[in-house]
């Protein structure tokens, strides 16, 4: 454990992924974090700043190699190296690697390129630091994650799967994003988890990149879709004679209408014919679909998920932590970019979430419209501390505007009236002391 001044504070932030390809490269938060560094820099508090894994998106860096990734960021980001430089003069910054920035664990000359602007990089997997008398755990939490584990720590080229997603996948997209209509297709290292990715890009096509006359004239069928789909099986039982009347009514109550009335019975009538075809081939092909999935999971093709459990494996790792080092009261990670903290065992599971723009899936509430993904960011600083009651842990939230305006169409604006996402931060928990208990 580390042997630092037990009335130190801890401000903790992680998953910054700043760098990359081409569009990769450009930090939207970067105003915000120089401004948060800027405080830290003028604090009169005994505080060290964690950067607790995720700093650098150097996997995001396909071009350069090893430790000419440093060269690279640094000519990139003057401002905010020269900022770590001030702000390490007053308060200890310490980095830890995640997954996205091992290769900082992997060549030592990276921690005399960062001691150099006053960041110590500590090359370990976790760090213990004390707080009053207890203690906090900081581990960046990949390792917790079988897709982005790394066997052989500190091996420059360990490639989990994680790996080859963010190389082939995220990079490119960083090398492409400018050539849509909106630079749009960089935000795929934001989406979470990995597999919404697909119906992501559905949705962005959607809204963004489909041409604006061939979308506006599905909008009316896909919205229809769920009343089209009644009215088609109404007008089966009218053509089989089994029960008329609803037609009857319908065509009698938009008859009064007059040229407005047949316009709008003629929109029905060419909704229900699509969706009754649709419905006949639907049909016979949700069976087939479940029949095959049946047959699959009997031979047990897939029998492990690809989506990774966001709570179990760390509460797990907190309990053994808890368990074998009774003096530490919080366990604290990133990685799942979501803010939350749990107790556990006594003790504190702390995420601190990400300073990346997180995606928020909002399903449509009728007919077939493509979901909608509102943007929103969540930037946040965990301080913890020793106090008179115990270990604190309060999160700091720094305002940054939504992208919601700029970056949704009308449409996505209009179905997501009334449903953005909550902003809220977990509350302020604190871990009582053994003498207090």
């Amino acid at each position: 454990m580390s042997d630092v001044a037990d009335d130190r504070v801890y401000y903790v932030i992680s998953d910054l992924h700043i760098g990359g390809d081409e569009q990769l490269e450009e930090v939207e938060f970067r105003e915000e974090l120089l401004e948060f560094l800027q405080r830290l820099e003028e604090t009169d508090e005994n505080a060290e700043l964690v950067i607790n894994g995720d700093a650098f998106g150097l996997w995001e860096f396909t071009t350069v190699d090893g430790i000419e990734k440093f060269d690279t960021l640094e000519e990139a980001y003057p401002t905010l190296f020269e900022q770590f430089r001030r702000t390490g003069a007053n308060v200890q910054i310490t980095l830890l690697p995640g997954n996205h920035d091992h290769e900082l664990a992997a060549y030592d000359e990276y921690v005399e390129r960062f001691g150099a602007y006053n960041v110590d990089l500590v090359q370990d997997e976790s760090i213990s630091r004390r707080v009053g008398t207890q203690a906090i755990h900081f581990e960046h939490g990949h390792q917790q994650d079988p897709n982005n584990r790394i066997e052989d720590w500190g091996n420059p080229h360990a490639t989990p799967l994680g790996y080859f997603y963010n190389t082939l996948i995220t990079s490119r997209a960083g090398q492409l994003s400018d050539r849509g209509r909106y630079n749009w297709l960089r935000d795929v290292q934001t989406v979470t988890p990995t597999e919404r990715m697909p119906i992501w890009l559905f949705s962005k096509y959607f809204y963004r990149e489909m041409n604006p006359l061939l979308r506006y004239s599905l909008v009316p069928f896909l919205l229809l879709f769920n009343v089209s789909a009644v009215l088609a099986v109404l007008a089966a039982l009218d053509l089989t004679g089994v029960w008329s009347m609803p037609v009857a009514q319908a065509s009698a109550f938009l008859g009064q209408f007059g040229w407005t009335g047949t316009a709008i019975w003629f929109l029905f009538a060419i909704n229900v014919a699509v969706t009754g075809l649709l419905l006949l081939i639907g049909i016979p092909l949700y069976f087939l679909r479940r029949d095959v999935r049946k047959t699959i999971n009997r031979f047990g093709v897939f029998e492990t998920a690809l989506t990774v459990d966001t709570e179990a494996p760390y509460e797990e790792a907190a309990r053994e932590v808890f368990d074998d080092r009774p003096e530490t009261a919080v366990f604290c990670y990133g990685h799942t970019h979501r803010p939350s903290v749990r107790e556990i065992d006594g003790g504190l599971l702390v995420n601190t979430g990400t300073w990346l723009k997180r995606l928020h899936r909002r399903d449509g509430i009728i007919g077939l419209l493509p979901p909608v993904f509102y943007p929103s960011y969540q930037l946040t600083a965990v301080r913890i501390a020793s106090e008179s009651e115990g270990v604190s842990v309060e999160y700091q939230t720094i305002r940054k505007p939504s992208p919601a305006a700029e970056e949704l169409t009308l449409t996505e604006r209009l179905l997501t009236i009334g449903r953005g996402p909550d902003f809220a931060v977990p509350d302020r928990h604190v871990v009582e002391t053994e003498a207090e208990e």
